[in-house]
């Protein structure tokens, strides 16, 4: 008996070790199909091509609407400031700031981290939890190299006029310096007629020093070109905040043609309001550069406005072979988001917070009236932004 023990005892614990074994290997292969059946593509079944197409034009409209409204409002005709109109551009200036922050914080980067985490990338990509935070970090970082060399461009130009200006005020100089000698020699060595004559070379010296005082007012210029000089730190600041929502908006794009018929309507409602809110942001920016042309601040909201449509427009060419869960796809996807979102919030934070409300001498001058309103706004907008978030 005790024998017949010795014997069953380790048949019974192999058999037993092989079973679990095996479950293991079936769970293994169950969690492996599972996560094979994430990546995989999902066909598109009852493709509504005619609202598909329909929604790059009400997406086209939306977007030109909330773009070109501010712009509109600023440039039909002078308004003054504490009218109607002043205050309705500054309550649209201060929303589109809150729309701005809520889109990096609640639009991209948490999706931005969802994709990361997702299981259809790499085991290198899944073994640190943070690479949203670090694409965001260098697109801050990369903003403020930027900046820099851009206003080391603007320095070099702006020493460049002054050097000018300089060199003029010294062939004023010199030209003045040599018709005193020659009077003054003329004086020492002429008659009692030459002795007279210095008054009338002196007449004729005289405006020449008051073109002196005229170069001041080209001085006068330079100090324009200084306030130029001033408004392309904010062209760049402008351009940096419309290169982020233009990146984001080729994607939504995308994913908006590409999703299926049953979240489809709820997700065009959602950017309807998206597109519009982000437009307004953007367009109140514009506002802030000072075009002496109408063309301009049109063609650069235009490149917003058409980015989401030819998204759109994208994602219905390839709906048949795309795969918004392949490895690819969702890689790019959020390094893409990571990036928009580190460039939206460098620009709200030191371009739009920092600049015109924390050190903003006008902003601190204005009345308490004002700067509630300004706070309100600003909160409303990322307050709504984040609100259409939990749809899109």
């Amino acid at each position: 008996m005790a024998k017949l023990m010795n014997v069953l005892i380790p048949c019974l614990t192999i058999l037993y070790a092989n079973l679990i074994h095996a479950q293991s290997d079936v769970g293994a292969d169950a969690e492996e199909s599972s996560e094979q059946d994430a990546c995989a593509l999902i066909p598109l079944e009852d493709y509504n091509m005619g609202l598909r197409v329909g929604s790059i034009f009400i997406i086209l409209g939306t977007s030109a609407l909330g773009t070109y409204l501010p712009i509109i409002l600023h440039r039909i005709s002078p308004y003054k400031p504490g009218d109607i109109r002043d205050w309705l551009l500054t309550v649209g200036k201060f929303f589109g700031t809150g729309v701005i922050l809520a889109t990096a914080f609640v639009h991209m980067l948490p999706d931005a981290f969802e994709n990361f985490s997702s299981p259809c990338l790499t085991q290198g990509w899944l073994s640190y939890g943070a690479f949203a935070g670090v694409f965001c970090m260098l697109a801050s970082f990369a903003l403020q190299l930027l900046e820099i060399v851009s206003v080391a461009h603007v320095n070099k130009l702006r020493k460049i006029r002054q050097d000018k200006v300089e060199a003029e005020f010294g062939n004023i100089r010199r030209y003045n310096d040599f018709a005193h000698e020659k009077i003054s020699s003329d004086m020492v060595n002429g008659s009692q007629e030459h002795k007279q004559q210095p008054v009338a070379d002196e007449e004729r010296i005289e405006p020449h020093t008051h073109d002196h005082h005229h170069i001041g007012d080209d001085h006068g210029h330079t100090h324009g070109a200084f306030l130029e000089d001033d408004e392309a730190y904010k062209h760049i600041g402008t351009y940096i905040l419309e290169l982020g929502i233009v990146m984001h908006s080729i994607l939504i794009g995308i994913t908006l043609s590409t999703t299926g018929n049953s979240e489809f309507t709820t997700l065009l409602i959602a950017l309807v309001f998206h597109q519009f809110f982000e437009g307004m942001a953007l367009g109140t920016r514009l506002n802030e550069m000072s075009y002496k042309t109408w063309y301009k601040p049109v063609l650069l909201g235009l490149l917003y406005i058409i980015m989401t449509p030819i998204g759109i427009a994208i994602g219905i060419g390839i709906r048949s072979s795309f795969n918004a869960n392949s490895y690819s796809a969702v890689l790019s996807s959020a390094i893409l988001d990571s990036l928009s979102a580190g460039i939206l919030l460098y620009n709200a934070y030191v371009s739009l917070m920092s600049m015109e409300i924390s050190h903003s001498t006008a902003f601190h001058d204005a009345s308490t009236t004002r700067k509630v309103c300004s706070f309100i706004s600003m909160y409303v907008g990322a307050g709504l932004m984040s609100l259409i978030g939990e749809w899109a």
